[in-house]
Formats: structure tokens, C-alpha cells, sequence
């Protein structure tokens, strides 16, 4: 439909009619619903919907099949006065039948094309069963493991974000200006604007509090590179930003949203964030809620009835100009329209079933790709893995046997598809016992059947980790440890001497110091979705070599929280010539440094690294040309990530110790090296002032080259006047 057609059409509408299409409703209040989806908030108990709500509301939350959708969609169509269709949206968060490794563990494959592909097969799986639009990608940054959401960010890097949030959104887009005859992907909402990540201890739905400096130079850079990648839609956050409440934030909507970063899609209310302002103190009745989030530019308000019931009110007691109303819906219309839903309602499922595109043999091997690029070693003493195929293996713990393996925002995956640990194992080991444990408790005859299993063995494999439900939305942890069971359970199998091999299935960084110390391998998997148990095997034996990178740290414990690799330098920093000095900045119980930093992974192969000579001096506006040269030193095929970052020594405002502002993951057969060269252009160098300004400012910069952010090599640029 052409845009003037658009604009005829919203000429049209009725004032019902389009408030009506600001409106987003769970499936089961509509028509022709065929199963009721499973709700992800609270529902209001008296929306006092009628029926000409229903059939002229905007959009659809959540549906479960394309059975459901095709049936509401049907049933709307005959009642819609104008014929506009619903638009489908969904949690499509890390796969959709086939589920991938969590977004976290994604962001630790340090690979854009890795990410693309999960959101290029959700988009095809998901678009299968009728889905129009996926509430991904989160790209919130994030620095405390306390929070549950943790798990469906990519970490704690904006830049990493940045990449990695591209990559999602043209995985699930395709050519986003090809989204109405390209029928496999969906529409992608980036969330949550902004700063829904920096959650005051860590504490879900919790108040934010940062400077508008910080806010631009580390939280608003992965939303906006994930906008000029093409998001379709943008979705408010819970927090306030700046004391005002992110959905009736006018500057942030409309200052920084739409006019600095140029968006011009649809803007829709996180679950019931509309009436929420009204708990945050910043509105009286649902009447001031709706009318603040309209003027800031909300088009879409998600399973609230405030701007159903309310704006009309206020348009004709000319409190609200009708105009806004009339902005936001011709917004919604465009998005259908982006999508060919007036040309084919259906999306091309009515008649035609595409059910042979969800969970196929090439869709998990995609899954289980991913879950090996997503999997970091941790610690490998003396080479204990990989293992031969021929080891007796004890398998022991509570992810033994669990097919709870699929991670946490897993809305349309079944467990039931997943391969968990034991299975996996016993496709590769001819040798195996299998004792499985409870998440949470240690018993005297756990003690029992895993002696007499170790005993009968040469290797322990110890499958630890959360529960899914430990985390997600609602899931945060004051303590980020396992239950004390588990570190028990791993003391106890340490003592009878055989090598121990721990495989941690977690949706959070966690407490590993006792984990480290009491195994011979310490391999994180995090949630790697449904193929999980074969990753698992694919890596203990070495058909795979692990090669993911922490895209968050570690902490030693959950008191160091936030400890994060780009942190400001103190005035009285700790150096390894003042350790032991008290007035200096440091704890008396533990290191400053993190257990495991950003960027950490070990592998089976052994690399080098040759930086090419730095120039000493570049200009202003000139960019600085690096060249890495990566050699295998090993006879084992593997793949390392090389990470280029800077400091800014001396500058006008105080500068992180390092950022990442490149890098690229090499594979190389044994003996094999790549030169790989980088560009850090302006941008790289570049930093918000107190006015908010984009500058580069002259002086001298460290280039740091290596595969973490503490193993590095170290080079001085100086950046001069033009």
C-alpha cells in the first residue's frame, strides 16, 4: 500500500478506531483464539474491554501456533470495519522451537555471524507458525550478574552490544526493506530504551540512577547501532531515566529517540509500563498516564487499558491534540504495512502450511553450531581435555540427567526436543555411569552411589549450574552462587583423586573459585538450548575446540559486584608497585581483580600473536591501521579472538582503563597463521564531553592487542593537532 493510501486510510478511522490500534492484548480476548498463550505479567483483572475493542485493537501479544493466529486473525478480519489486519508479536528471544544458547552465551562467541544465524532461524521458525514481530534484540548493557536479565543480554561491553545487536537485527530482518515479500523474517523491537540493565543492586524493575554523560557513552550506543541497523520498533523500559519513568520520558523518546537517532518506527510500552507511571509517583489516575506516554511518544501501550479507555477524554477536553494520536497510528499502520499485511493478512500461511521449517535436523545443527562457539574453557590443567572416546566417564550432578537445559526467556521451545547431558554422552563414550543429583541437596546416599561410581571410572564429569527459572525476567539473586550443594558435591568427588571435568550450565557469571579449585577443567556452557548434551560431548572429546570469550566478568564474589573490565581509573589506583599499601584503592579480603576478566577463554590449541609496528604519531580525524598477525602454534585446529582496545591517557574527562573497539575471531588448521588488519577510525578514539558532544581530542593513547583484556600487548599512539 502506498504511503498516500496509508494516510487516506488513517483519514478514515474513526477516533475509537484508532485509539483502538494503539491497543496490544493477549490472545485470549480476542475471537477465534485457539489456545490461550501463556502470559508473561500481570494481568489486569477488570479491563472492561468490549467487543469494539477487540475488533479494532492494534496488535496481538504472544500467540501460541499458526493454528491460534490464522483463527484470531479470520475471526478480526470479518468484524474490522476497514479491513486492517493485527499484527502477531512474540518473545522470540534466542530461537523458537529450535532454541539456540542464551544471549549471553552468544555474546561470549565473539562472532557477528554466529548471532545473525540465530536470529535468521528463529525469524524462519517463528515466522512459520504466524508470527509477525520478535521483542529482540535486549540490548541493555549490563554489569551486575545479581539481575535475572542478565542472561538475555550479550554483556557488559557497549561495543560488543553494538556488533552483536546488528547482527540480530539483519538475522531476523533480512532486507528490512523486503519485509513484506520476504515471509520468513520478522520485524525486530530493540529494548529496553534505555538502560533497563543498570538495575540498582541488581534488583528487577528497580530504579536507575546515572549521569546523562554515562547514559550516552555506554548505554544508548548498542540501542542506536541496532536502529540504524533498521529495527523496525523500539519498546520503553520499566526504569525511569533521570527520575522521569522511560515510557512517559518525552526527551528520551522524542529528543534522543527520534530526533538524534532518527527513528521512525513504532515505540511500544514494555508489559503494562503505561499504567505504571502511576507507581513510579509521576501521574495521578490512568487518565495523566496515558497522557504523559502519548506525548512522549509511546504509539503502542502493551496489556494496559489507559489509552483504551482515557484518551478520547482527553482529546475532547482538549488536554491532548488528536494529532499525536493520529502520528502513532499512522506509525502502526506503516509497520503493517512494511510487513505486505494489508496485501496478505496471512503472511502466506492461509492454505499453505510451512510447519516443515520449524525444528529440522539443519535448524538444531545450526543450534548446536552456535552452542560450541558459545562455550568457554575456563580452565584446562595439564591438558586433561580433550578425552579420549574410550575414558570411562562417571557423570554425576544435578544437569546430569535435567533436559532443564534450554536457558530462561524460552517462550515456544519444549523441553522435550532438548538433548540433555547423559544423552549426548552416551553417544560419543562407550563407558558410561550416570548419577544424578538434586539441584540443592547432598545426601549421605549421594555419597553412597557416587563413590561406588568414581570408583568404577577414570574421569568424573560434573554437571553443575541454576535452574532456568533462577534467572530471566523476576530472577534476581542477592548472592550469585549455586546452592551450597553443589560446591559440597564437588569437594566430595574432588577427594577420591580422579581427574575432574566440570561442564556449568548457568544464565549468570557466577562464584567458580571453589568450582576452579576443585576440578581439572572448569568448561562454561551456560543454556546452549536444545542441543546441549551433544555440545557438550562435541567438546569433551575435542571434535570441537572451545573457542568463546567472556563477554562479562567474573567476579571473585558477589561483594566485588559491579566489577567490570572498562571501569573509570581512582586517584589512588592499586599498581603492582603499591600492593600491600593500605591508602590505596583496593579490599582487604579479596583482589581488586576480577576471577575470570572480559574477553577470557583458554583453548585446546596454542596461538601467538605479532602486532605490526604502530605508527608513533596519526592526526586528528586520521584513522590508525592494525595488523595482527595469528599463528597455531598447536596440532589441534582452533579459532581465537583477536581484541584490539584503547585508553585515552590524558583528556578533559576521566577515561576508562581500556575499551574494545575491535575484533574478529581467526580459525587456523595446525600451524597455520592469518594477518588480520583493523581500522580504528575517529569513532574509536572519540568520547561524550560534558556538553555531550562527540569529540576526539589530541594526546597520547594506548593501543592494546591480544586475546583478553588482560592479555595484551601494549603500544603508544600519539593522536596530534591537525
Amino acid at each position: 500500500m502506498k504511503q498516500e493510501n496509508l494516510t487516506a486510510l488513517l483519514a478514515e478511522m474513526t477516533l475509537d478506531e484508532k485509539i483502538a490500534q494503539c491497543l496490544q492484548l493477549s490472545p485470549f480476548l480476542f475471537k477465534g483464539a485457539k489456545k490461550n498463550a501463556e502470559l508473561t505479567g500481570p494481568v489486569l483483572q477488570e479491563m472492561k474491554l468490549t467487543d469494539a475493542h477487540t475488533e479494532n485493537a492494534g496488535s496481538v501479544l504472544g500467540s501460541s501456533s499458526a493454528e491460534d493466529m490464522l483463527g484470531i486473525q479470520e475471526a478480526y478480519l470479518k468484524t474490522n470495519r476497514l479491513g486492517i489486519p493485527l499484527i502477531f508479536m512474540a518473545d522470540v528471544i534466542h530461537g523458537y522451537k529450535t532454541v539456540f544458547p542464551i544471549p549471553l552465551a552468544l555474546g561470549c562467541s565473539f562472532d557477528r555471524e554466529t548471532v545473525r544465524t540465530m536470529a535468521e532461524v528463529a525469524a524462519l521458525e517463528a515466522t512459520a507458525d504466524g508470527h509477525h514481530v520478535t521483542f529482540s534484540p535486549m540490548l541493555d548493557l549490563v554489569r551486575d550478574p545479581r539481575w535475572g536479565r542478565v542472561m538475555e543480554s550479550t554483556g557488559e561491553d557497549p561495543f560488543l552490544n553494538s556488533e552483536l545487536g546488528k547482527a540480530m537485527v539483519a538475522g531476523y530482518q533480512g532486507d528490512a526493506s523486503k519485509l513484506h515479500e520476504n515471509k520468513a523474517n520478522l520485524a525486530a523491537c530493540v529494548k529496553h530504551f534505555a538502560a533497563y540493565g543498570a538495575a540498582e543492586a541488581g534488583l528487577e524493575y528497580n530504579t536507575v540512577n546515572m549521569s546523562t554523560r554515562e547514559l550516552y557513552q555506554n548505554y544508548l550506543p548498542a540501542y542506536e547501532a541496532a536502529i540504524h541497523a533498521g529495527a523496525k520498533l523500539v519498546m520503553t523500559a520499566f526504569n525511569v531515566v533521570d527520575g522521569v519513568p522511560a515510557t512517559m520520558n518525552k526527551w528520551l523518546n522524542r529528543d534522543v529517540l527520534r530526533q538524534e537517532m532518527n527513528f521512525d518506527g513504532v515505540l511500544i510500552s514494555d508489559w503494562g509500563a503505561v499504567a505504571e507511571v502511576i507507581n513510579h509517583g509521576t501521574a495521578r489516575n490512568p487518565a495523566e498516564a496515558a497522557q504523559f506516554s502519548m506525548e512522549a511518544g509511546v504509539d503502542m501501550e502493551m496489556m494496559t487499558t489507559c489509552y483504551i479507555h482515557e484518551l478520547k477524554g482527553l482529546i475532547e477536553a482538549n488536554k491532548l491534540s488528536e494529532s499525536l494520536v493520529d502520528e502513532a497510528v499512522l506509525r502502526i499502520l506503516q509497520l503493517k504495512n512494511d510487513l505486505g499485511l494489508f496485501e496478505d493478512p496471512y503472511r502466506g500461511l492461509k492454505g499453505k502450511s510451512r510447519q516443515t521449517d520449524i525444528l529440522t535436523p539443519e535448524n538444531r545443527q545450526k543450534s548446536r553450531e552456535a552452542g560450541l562457539e558459545s562455550a568457554v574453557l575456563l580452565e584446562n590443567k595439564q591438558q586433561i581435555l580433550p578425552l579420549a572416546e574410550t575414558t570411562k566417564i562417571a557423570l554425576i550432578g544435578p544437569l546430569a540427567t535435567s533436559n532443564d537445559i534450554l536457558g530462561g526467556w524460552n517462550v515456544y521451545g519444549d523441553e522435550k526436543d532438548g538433548v540433555n547431558v547423559e544423552t549426548g554422552l552416551q553417544e560419543v563414550f562407550s563407558e558410561l555411569i550416570t548419577v544424578s543429583t538434586d539441584y540443592t541437596a547432598f545426601t549421605e546416599e549421594d555419597k553412597s552411589t557416587i563413590a561406588k561410581a568414581i570408583q568404577a571410572s577414570e574421569v568424573v564429569v560434573l554437571s553443575l549450574g541454576e535452574k532456568n527459572e533462577w534467572g530471566g525476567e523476576a530472577g534476581s539473586l542477592a548472592t550469585i552462587r549455586l546452592p551450597e550443594a553443589q560446591y559440597d558435591l564437588a569437594k566430595y568427588v574432588q577427594s577420591f583423586g580422579k581427574p575432574v571435568v566440570i561442564t556449568l550450565f548457568n544464565g549468570r557469571p557466577l562464584e567458580v573459585k571453589e568450582l576452579a579449585e576443585a576440578s581439572d577443567a572448569l568448561l562454561e556452557l551456560w543454556f546452549p538450548g536444545t542441543e546441549a548434551g551433544r555440545v557438550t560431548a562435541d567438546l569433551l572429546v575435542g571434535k570441537s575446540n572451545p573457542s568463546g570469550k567472556l563477554s562479562m566478568s567474573f567476579p571473585q564474589t558477589t561483594g566485588q559486584i559491579p566489577v567490570y573490565y572498562n571501569h573509570l581509573r581512582t586517584g589512588r589506583p592499586q599498581t603492582e608497585a603499591n600492593k600491600g599499601e593500605r591508602y590505596v584503592s583496593h579490599y582487604l579480603d579479596i583482589p581488586n581483580e576480577p576471577y575470570y576478566p572480559f574477553g577470557y577463554g583458554k583453548s585446546y590449541s596454542e596461538f601467538e600473536w605479532k602486532t605490526a609496528e604502530l605508527p608513533k604519531q596519526i592526526q586528528l580525524g586520521e584513522s590508525l591501521e592494525v595488523k595482527v598477525t595469528l599463528k597455531n602454534k598447536s596440532q589441534i585446529a582452533g579459532k581465537e579472538v583477536i581484541q584490539i582496545y584503547v585508553q585515552d591517557v590524558t583528556a578533559t574527562i576521566s577515561r576508562p582503563v581500556k575499551e574494545l573497539k575491535e575484533f574478529e575471531k581467526v580459525a587456523l588448521q595446525p600451524g597455520e597463521e592469518k594477518t588480520v588488519t583493523f581500522e580504528l577510525t575517529t569513532e574509536a578514539f572519540s568520547f561524550y564531553n560534558h556538553q555531550l558532544e562527540k569529540v576526539q581530542e589530541p594526546g597520547v593513547h594506548r593501543i592494546f592487542v591480544g586475546t583478553s583484556s588482560e592479555n595484551v600487548d601494549t603500544f603508544e599512539v600519539e593522536v596530534g593537532e591537525v
